[in-house]
């Protein structure tokens, strides 16, 4: 018997697409009863936990906890797991970019002319240390590759959701590592004690809620190259000197690490602002060790949570110190090279296939292609063909793109409609010290934002940051040791351009897989 052939019509066949594509579930519901009561364990778990920083009126003796969202956020499970699979390879990718200097040195040589205040001078430093000689060869990497999912990249032909995209890749001082865990630990535990359900109930599964282990995982780094250090320079202990800046608001992110490095390795830790470095510590001139005044401990591991903005330099001296520090024996966390092989220019030239082949030559057609498939369209703004187009879109459709100068810590950037203005404002030789970044479209997700005791209740979009931890040999290439490290997740308003949550923008957050 023959069956009649049924046409299948065009939008049914999209709408069978569409179920392909996973959803997540509704966050909670919750009565006013319900969510106070959530409220007040979120702040006592947060209190009592940890998950704290300083508010913005900065007072020693006046802590609360970090901004965090109510509830976990929806992320698509295969594009985290993509972005924990990268990482290593973006790890390995830095590495062999900083030791081919010949290829790195002229682009640096060129960007220095237009940042000539920051970029300008950590690129002089580097060349002035390296005139005076640079006996440790050895860098620690504590990097932060960040995410966002583009919805323009979604399918409902094979049922994916967005692809992620890389923001940026962060070489220095990365944030958020020590209260990442706490923060997925404070969601499962509102889970498991019943405040994301009217009833009582689980909302979410056990293996929907992923913890990280970024806290851990970092400190191991650090421990790794004081034992590289001890080993070979025959020492019995040392301490990490961590270079702060005054008045940090998010110290305890930052004593998270040191308070595991103690306590896991016994590995001490010890914490001066850049200004108080050379009245508190002594070089030697033959040797290039760096001894604590205080006690004569000697420093393994120089580790900067500072250092990535020019406000962290705001004398002569800061730049000395830096200078100074960088033609010691300790390993740099990281060093000024590897820092400076983090800016934007950089990322946008190792946008393509062809870029990242000549430092990964052993990575295969299928390695290659899933790297390049985090990437955005980046555009030089220099006098290139390519330059001459990212021009021309830049000003025909500005609320496409972002553009990027080279500075790290949040509130940098020029977004859309103000692009033009901004660009307009500039001589146009200068505008070679920017890049012009696609946009990424994100999805928008319900959540809430408790800060300093309010809560915000608006759609919020998501960026992900994957931790990676690399020992390595900057001269050679070499490396000693390549680990992924955990992940971060934090929330913004959709309303909102930047993110940084100790600038103000943000909160942290954790995800829900789906």
């Amino acid at each position: 018997m023959m069956f009649p052939f049924r046409r299948i019509s065009k939008v049914s066949l999209v709408l069978a697409r569409k179920l392909l594509m996973t959803t997540p579930k509704p966050l909670p519901t919750l009565n006013e009863d319900r969510q106070s009561e959530l409220v007040n364990n979120l702040s006592h778990w947060a209190l009592g936990n940890g998950l704290t920083m300083y508010p913005t009126n900065f007072e020693l003796h006046n802590t609360g906890y970090a901004p965090v969202t109510l509830f976990p956020t929806p992320f698509p499970r295969k594009q985290f797991e993509k972005a924990l699979a990268v990482q290593e390879d973006f790890n390995e990718l830095y590495a062999q970019v900083v030791k081919n200097q010949e290829w790195l040195g002229p682009i640096l040589e060129d960007l220095s002319q237009f940042d000539k205040d920051f970029t300008g001078k950590l690129w002089e430093t580097y060349k002035e240390a390296k005139t005076i000689g640079i006996v440790q060869p050895v860098s620690l990497g504590l990097f932060r590759s960040d995410y966002m999912v583009d919805t323009l990249s979604a399918s409902s032909f094979d049922g994916v959701n967005g692809k992620i995209k890389q923001i940026e890749f962060n070489t220095v001082s990365v944030s958020f590592g020590g209260l990442s865990p706490k923060v997925a630990q404070l969601h499962r535990y509102l889970n498991e004690n019943g405040n994301y359900h009217n009833e009582g109930k689980l909302h979410f599964e056990d293996d929907e809620l992923p913890n990280s282990e970024s806290t851990a995982s970092l400190a191991n780094g650090l421990a790794k190259a004081a034992a590289y250090y001890n080993s070979t320079e025959s020492t019995d202990s040392s301490v990490v000197l961590v270079v702060v800046q005054d008045n940090e608001r998010n110290v305890f992110d930052q004593r998270a690490l040191e308070f595991d490095l103690l306590k896991r390795h016994k590995v001490r830790s010890i914490r001066l602002r850049m200004e108080d470095i050379s009245a508190s510590t002594d070089i030697d001139e033959k040797t290039k060790r760096v001894r604590l005044r205080a006690t004569g401990e000697e420093v393994s591991v120089i580790y900067y949570r500072s250092a990535y903005a020019p406000s962290d330099f705001s004398n002569l001296q800061n730049w000395q110190t830096r200078l100074d520090l960088e033609v010691t024996k300790a390993i740099k966390c990281p060093s000024v090279l590897t820092q400076l092989s983090g800016c934007k220019k950089v990322q946008q030239i190792l946008s393509t296939k062809e870029a990242i082949q000549q430092f990964l030559p052993t990575k295969n057609d299928q390695e290659l292609s899933t790297l390049c498939d985090t990437f955005v369209k980046l555009y030089p703004l220099d006098n290139s063909e390519l330059g001459k187009r990212a021009k021309k879109l830049a000003f025909e459709k500005p609320e496409q793109f972002v553009l990027k100068p080279q500075r790290e810590g949040g509130g940098n950037n020029i977004y859309k409609e103000n692009i033009v203005p901004f660009l307009q404002s500039l001589d146009e030789k200068d505008w070679q010290g920017y890049i012009l970044m696609e946009l990424i479209r994100p999805p928008a997700s319900k959540n809430k934002i408790i800060r300093e005791g309010r809560i915000y209740e608006e759609d919020i979009i998501s960026e992900l940051g994957v931790f990676g931890t690399l020992l390595f040999n900057e001269d050679s290439g070499k490396i000693l040791s390549n680990e992924v490290s955990g992940w971060l997740l934090r929330s913004k308003f959709s309303s909102s351009n930047e993110g940084g949550v100790a600038a103000g923008f943000g909160c942290v957050d954790s995800v829900y897989l789906f």
